[in-house]
Order: structure tokens, then sequence, then C-alpha cells
């Protein structure tokens, strides 16, 4: 599928704001926010989503499977 079918996602209150995900951006489009979780946690925002090529490697490193890309219909 195409870079089109393919929508970013973020699960703020599963977030633990470990930053594994930011790390490993290779297009550095991810940061820590500065709103805070149920948990109390600042989550990870994406802070260039134009710049974001949904290679999904944030979802891979995450170990509370708090982000990655899933495929849409159109």
């Amino acid at each position: 599928m195409s870079k089109e079918n393919k929508l970013h996602l973020i699960e703020s209150a599963r977030c633990k704001s470990c930053g594994l995900c930011v790390i490993a951006c290779p297009k550095k489009t991810l940061g820590i926010g500065s709103s805070l979780n149920s948990q109390g946690y600042a989550y990870v925002t994406q802070i260039y989503p134009e710049k974001c090529v949904k290679c999904n490697i944030c979802r891979i490193v995450c170990p509370d499977v708090a982000i990655g890309v899933i495929e849409t219909e159109l």
C-alpha cells in the first residue's frame, strides 16, 4: 500500500514517555510533548508530521505498543 493509505497513530494513554520512538525515528518527527496522560506521563507527539515517512519503526521499538502506523482503506 502507498503512504497515502497509511495513518500514524499515537495512543497517548499507553505512552510512558520512554523516548525510544523519538530516538529511533529516522526523520526526527517525534518529540515528548508537554501534555500529560491519565498516568501522569508527558506522552509523545508528532512535532513534524509532514516529514513522517510512515516507516513504522516507532511501533517496532515501543515497549507499550502506544504508537505506530496502520493501513486504511480509501
